[in-house]
């Protein structure tokens, strides 16, 4: 077993680590501290059946299915399936999933504390994911930023990212954004929070999930958005995941930006999620 930092600001990655190594409370537990340490693990060519997936993600606290039943494993609950794959002429799963940059569920009232995301097909050319950390991000707020931002809270919400599905059809966009308001109301986080196991400042908030920085204006929330966006993607900060057949990702979702990238026309791809509520 091998294990080396993925940059300076985020990652750990694990090679020549087996499932059955994993069962090993001591590595186990080394692997947790590396997530609550780092942010995010890669865990490098992990073969895995979507129970054995289950039962790792079990260990780290509750599995919470996906909001979108559609989506869900045929035989577990507890895993999302995104995948731009069809079988039979259907979709596999849910397509394109997070291709911006964002907080995993920060529009839930108690979004779950962990993803564990499992590479079934992966394409070795496209497709890679990007993360960056939220408490480096936060380091490299202007001081004036910081000071304007403390005590306030973000305005989250679903309304921006919720997919059209077939109960929408005949409803105007108005009248789906309402009703995806009243299904998924808006929640209020502390903008800067602290992280429990590191005691690091990081920022809690991301354009697509956000509505706004409540007390900000509109000029105010735009200059703010703006530079969330210039520090999230700065490429000196940012760590990108080129993925290899059944890697393992590991990540806490408060701590961590992350977004997916696109895939050519033609280039398969399907991974397995599940979001972990703490134990």
């Amino acid at each position: 077993m091998h294990r080396r930092d993925l940059t300076p600001f985020i990652g750990v990655e694990y090679t020549g680590v087996t499932h059955e190594d994993l069962r090993s409370e001591e590595l186990f537990a080394d692997v947790v501290d590396s997530v609550h340490r780092r942010d995010l693990v890669v865990l490098r060519g992990i073969r895995l059946t979507p129970e054995q997936q289950i039962g790792l993600a079990a260990r780290l606290g509750t599995p919470v299915p996906f909001l979108l039943s559609d989506w869900r494993h045929p035989e577990f609950a507890e895993i999302l399936v995104s995948s731009n794959e069809r079988r039979q002429n259907k979709p596999v799963g849910v397509p394109r999933v997070g291709n911006f940059w964002h907080q995993d569920s920060s529009y839930n009232a108690r979004p779950a504390e962990y993803t564990v995301l499992h590479g079934v097909n992966v394409p070795a050319e496209h497709g890679h994911t990007l993360f960056a950390s939220a408490a480096d991000v936060h380091d490299r707020l202007p001081e004036a930023w910081k000071t304007r931002l403390e005590g306030l809270t973000g305005r989250h919400t679903l309304t921006r990212q919720q997919r059209i599905e077939p109960r929408h059809v005949g409803l105007s966009i108005a009248e789906m954004r309402a009703l995806v308001a009243h299904e998924y109301p808006a929640v209020e986080h502390p903008v800067v929070r602290r992280d429990a196991f590191t005691g690091r400042r990081f920022l809690y908030a991301a354009r697509e999930y956000m509505e706004a920085v409540v007390g900000l204006d509109a000029n105010g929330n735009d200059e703010f958005f703006d530079l969330v966006d210039s520090l999230v993607q700065d490429p000196a900060h940012v760590y990108e995941h080129h993925w290899t057949p059944d890697d393992l990702l590991i990540w806490k979702t408060a701590t961590t930006y992350h977004r997916a990238t696109d895939l050519p026309e033609g280039v398969g791809r399907t991974v397995h999620r599940i979001s972990v509520a703490a134990a």
